[in-house]
């Protein structure tokens, strides 16, 4: 028996004011760790429930829950990089590094979606999903909030309407993914946005609330190019900006054409969006750092693309 480590253990429970011999006897009753049952392996493979019978709905199903669980992990990074206390320089580049290993999974899984199904099986159970859609992924747009402020997620052509005097749930109208489901012109908004902001707008606001002062674009303002640890962060910046809102629509986009625009039609998605136009950086020209890019680089935002 180790004794340093007794008394360590002797030490962390009386720190606490418990009698660490009531856990120790704990410790007699407990079982052994399995796999199955540490990683849940039963209820996550029970959660691929399908609408048809189409034998490629699975893969659809199972790729997007895939795509959450990693969309989990880069908030898990973005909790500890938009915390109270400003991190250092090294955890800075730590946590960065990771959100763009979990950027490059999502760019790289995509070829699940645009090699890996049945174009007409797709677009025989896809009809059954409406009006259903990958834009309604809270988890995507609370790591916007979490990386920038809500101005660099309005597109230019709104930008002139929105009321300067306008609170944080009014500028939520402005944003750009409103363009998904909003009919300016009417006031209406589609059934999946209504359904989206009914269940998620008040999270919304609270977290944007929050990361006022702290969200990863504030963040990005204090370092300076011209100092090398500061570059590092700058880099880092850079690599997750492009790689998070360029590359990512793109392969993203190449899939919807594989699925909806192939034979020579034009079909709407499921959620009833202008797809082509919405899913493409170059018109969206959504950025989160826009402090690290330069005028040039900004102006020509995913041009290259094009």
């Amino acid at each position: 028996m180790d004794e340093e480590l007794l008394k360590k253990i002797k030490e962390k429970y009386e720190a606490q004011g418990e009698d660490p011999n009531v856990y120790l006897k704990g410790l007699l009753h407990q079982k052994p760790v399995n796999y199955w049952e540490y990683i849940d392996v039963e209820t996550l493979l029970s959660l691929q429930r399908t609408k048809t019978g189409y034998h490629d709905e699975t893969v659809f199903i199972v790729y997007h829950q895939i795509t959450e669980l990693v969309l989990k992990l880069m908030i898990h990074e973005l909790k500890v990089l938009t915390g109270e206390e400003t991190p250092s320089h090294d955890v800075m580049v730590d946590k960065l590094s990771r959100l763009n290993r979990y950027t490059s999974m999502l760019i790289n899984s995509f070829a699940v979606m645009t090699r890996g199904m049945s174009y007409d099986d797709y677009n025989e159970f896809r009809m059954s999903l409406a009006p259903a859609s990958g834009f309604q992924s809270a988890q995507f747009r609370l790591i916007e909030l979490y990386c920038t402020d809500m101005k660099n997620l309005i597109h230019d052509s709104v930008k002139k309407d929105v009321p300067q005097d306008a609170g944080t749930r009014e500028l939520f109208d402005y944003l750009y993914w409103q363009q998904a489901g909003y009919d300016r012109k009417t006031g209406k908004k589609s059934l999946m946005l209504r359904q989206f902001e009914d269940k998620y707008l008040d999270e919304f606001v609270e977290l944007a609330e929050r990361m006022k002062t702290r969200n990863l674009d504030v963040r990005s303002a204090h370092y300076n190019p011209d100092n090398p640890e500061d570059k590092k962060v700058i880099n880092a910046l850079r690599v997750f900006d492009r790689a998070y809102n360029i590359d990512w629509p793109i392969v993203h986009l190449e899939t919807a054409n594989t699925y909806l625009a192939k034979k020579g039609a034009k079909k709407r998605a499921t959620g009833s969006s202008d797809w082509q136009k919405y899913l493409h950086p170059a018109y969206q020209r959504r950025k989160f750092f826009p402090k690290v890019w330069s005028s040039a680089e900004l102006e020509n935002w995913a041009k290259d693309r094009l």
